[in-house]
């Protein structure tokens, strides 16, 4: 519960985005706080790159650091080959890096100059990095 605020995941990414945001949150008497969830190029690479689903039930694995029990098959559902989406691949990973380069690392500067920006790093265990981040909110 926001109790009457909002909280927006992967929004802005773009400074048409931020304006409107901005405008919008002027209009509704809001402020807006950024979080920026920092992790290594690499470690996003290997998240990504490493990602796969079971088209039966969503559940997420990771070939590198959540491998179900049976290669290439859900663990609770055998007969579930895991997918691997289209724009996880090395890629087209690359390019929505390089397309967060120019379209919304320039956000978390503005947020960071106008002191809006608070960061934390999401390399360490899930659970404390969602306390970290509720202590944030």
């Amino acid at each position: 519960d926001c109790n009457g605020t909002y909280l927006l995941d992967g929004y802005p990414r773009t400074a048409v985005q931020a304006e409107q945001l901005e405008e919008l949150a002027k209009e509704q008497g809001k402020e807006i706080q950024a979080i920026e969830v920092d992790v290594s190029r690499d470690e996003l690479t290997k998240r990504l790159t490493g990602r796969r689903l079971c088209p039966v039930c969503g559940e997420i694995y990771n070939i590198y650091s959540k491998p179900p029990e049976n290669q290439g098959f859900c663990d609770d559902h055998p007969d579930a080959k895991l997918e691997h989406r289209a724009d996880d691949s090395r890629e087209k990973v690359k390019v929505r890096l390089e397309t967060y380069d120019e379209l919304t690392k320039p956000l978390l500067d503005y947020y960071e100059k106008t002191e809006r920006l608070k960061k934390i790093d999401g390399t360490g265990d899930i659970e404390d990095i969602f306390q970290e981040m509720i202590g944030l909110i």
